[in-house]
């Protein structure tokens, strides 16, 4: 079996031939490259949809303090838990390139970051070279795999804090694996791992919480009584969460609605197939450890160990979410904390294992194969089957933003055909900044909006929206009243009377809308692109 410079084989090798250890190094970092440009390609880039939005916003105030006046504190909230704005701010400043090429690079980079950790645990875990490239090549198709109902994807195809905070996690954790408590267990990997997951908690503290849970989870995996070790885990997590539950400060009828808009955070609004994405990650997990068992190459042991921990932080995770998580309750903490979040680092492990566990076996059997057409086979075989899932993911992903460009690169953000945006960003050119604006409460919910957050694209204050801002005020509560105010005052907004409009709007000192292009309205409306038309509200003598 071939050897990698970065296994322990490797570095043997590597020490005997240091030309070779370089060769290898360039060979990889040319293939984390393409392999970088591919998944761009098939998950495209969209900087301003989704989460990505909230976050671009976030940055563009720091950018510029001026910015978004009226509701501000829903873009300004989340800024004190991540260093996220504050970075991106700087790097914008410093090298003086528009944040739109910022978020490009960061994008890419981020990406190279991901396949880089998913190599350094592939690494650990088995030694074939192709086996680890396969392991990375499942990880890219599956870059933008919802993880079962929790409304995130594996990653995401634009820039938010999990974009570095999840290829960090990954770097902790194989760095952890390197670590060895029987073996005297050098203390440098263990600080690399700390080290990076604070550079992860900095980003996105919840996320690296999970994190750290999947490493702690780990480290018992890997004692000889870890059967104890597991009942003691799960005992402190369910009686945590009980706790959290049961003195849990009451909530206001505001907070309450906008967590039960979060349908993700409960288990009872899943529906079938969100619940099997729960369960077939741990299924796979449990058929990689029956194989590993049976074999006798010492590299299976870490594969093994990281089988079991996901297995075991799954139902942990899974049981906290069923029994305190529960959208008729009165307090819904734990519900806030989204502990089904520890499946992404599940979903991460599980790529990496089953796509190198695939390909080492179709090599195993290749070796044996004596017909010259079953080695073909088996060569062509697992390559059609990679590329058939990236071409599903391709397309799944082109469906899902059927109105915007597949990459939206920098240079045609303002040509974008997605007719929304393009009302956005006339917005953006030909409103005053401290202009106000009411869109349809669920407008990035709207077939063809294909979710592009208004603010970051328009650069104007926006009324609280149902999805998006709900999702801030989920989880800030102070956030509630505005948010439920903001929403329920856009709700059906281009199907109602003007004078229903001045009624909802014009206390909460709205100075525009947007409305669909067949909403009937006196106010002037000085753009309209036949999907969508921006409205200024005036006094009724100027209409």
């Amino acid at each position: 079996m071939a050897h990698l410079p970065g296994t322990r084989t490797g570095e043997q090798t590597a020490a005997r031939d240091p030309s070779q250890h370089s060769a290898s190094r360039s060979f990889w970092a040319i293939l984390l490259a393409l392999l970088t440009l591919v998944t761009l390609l098939i998950n495209g880039y969209h900087p301003l949809s989704e989460d990505g939005g909230l976050y671009v916003a976030g940055v563009q105030l720091t950018l510029d303090p001026s910015l978004f006046p009226h509701y501000r504190v829903f873009v300004s909230e989340h800024l004190g838990f991540s260093v996220f704005a504050p970075v991106f701010a700087f790097v914008v400043r410093h090298t003086h390139l528009s944040l739109d090429w910022v978020l490009m690079l960061a994008d890419l980079f981020s990406i190279w970051l991901t396949l880089y950790a998913g190599l350094r645990i592939l690494r650990c875990v088995i030694a074939d070279p192709v086996a680890q490239f396969a392991g990375l090549c499942l990880l890219s198709a599956f870059w933008c795999l919802p993880i079962a109902g929790t409304s995130l994807l594996l990653m995401d195809p634009y820039v938010t804090a999990r974009s570095f905070s999840t290829p960090l996690s990954l770097l902790a954790l194989a760095y952890a694996l390197n670590f060895d408590p029987y073996d005297g267990g050098a203390v440098r990997p263990i600080l690399w791992s700390v080290v990076l997951l604070a550079l992860a908690a900095a980003l996105h503290p919840l996320m690296a919480a999970y994190a750290f849970g999947f490493l702690v989870v780990l480290g018992v995996t890997r004692l000889r009584r870890r059967y104890l070790g597991y009942t003691v885990l799960a005992g402190s997590a369910l009686l945590l969460a009980g706790a959290m539950h049961l003195f849990a400060p009451p909530e206001s009828p505001a907070l309450l609605a906008a967590e039960r808009s979060r349908y993700y955070w409960f288990l009872s609004q899943w529906h079938w197939y969100e619940l099997l994405g729960l369960v077939g990650p741990l299924a796979v997990l449990g058929l990689l450890l029956t194989r590993y068992r049976k074999q006798s190459d010492p590299w299976n042991q870490t594969a093994q160990a990281l089988c079991r921990a996901g297995i075991a932080l799954g139902c942990i995770a899974t049981t906290a979410a069923m029994l305190f998580a529960q959208e008729g309750s009165q307090t819904h903490l734990v519900a806030r904390m989204q502990p089904l979040r520890v499946y992404l680092m599940i979903y991460a492990v599980m790529a990496l294992l089953l796509g190198s566990t695939l390909a080492d076996m179709a090599m195993a059997v290749y070796r044996r194969a004596r017909s010259g057409l079953m080695r073909s086979l088996l060569v062509i075989a697992p390559v059609a089957a990679l590329m058939g899932l990236a071409g599903v993911m391709f397309y799944v992903q082109r469906q899902t933003y059927p109105a915007s460009e597949p990459i939206e690169f920098p240079w045609l953000a303002r040509a974008n055909p997605n007719p929304w945006l393009r009302a956005f960003f006339w917005c953006r050119r030909n409103t005053p900044p401290d202009a106000l604006f009411a869109l349809d409460t669920k407008y990035v919910n709207e077939e063809g909006e294909d979710a592009q957050t208004f603010r970051p694209a328009a650069l104007r204050s926006a009324v609280p929206d149902y999805s998006k801002d709900g999702g801030e005020a989920a989880i800030t509560p102070r956030l509630a009243d505005q948010w439920l105010q903001g929403a329920d005052a856009q709700v059906h907004l281009s199907t109602e009377t003007d004078a229903e409009r001045d009624a909802r709007l014009l206390p909460l000192g709205v100075t525009w809308m947007v409305l669909h292009a067949s909403a009937s309205t006196a106010y002037p409306c000085p753009y309209n692109n036949g999907v969508v038309k921006v409205c200024r509200l005036a006094p009724a003598q100027q209409r």
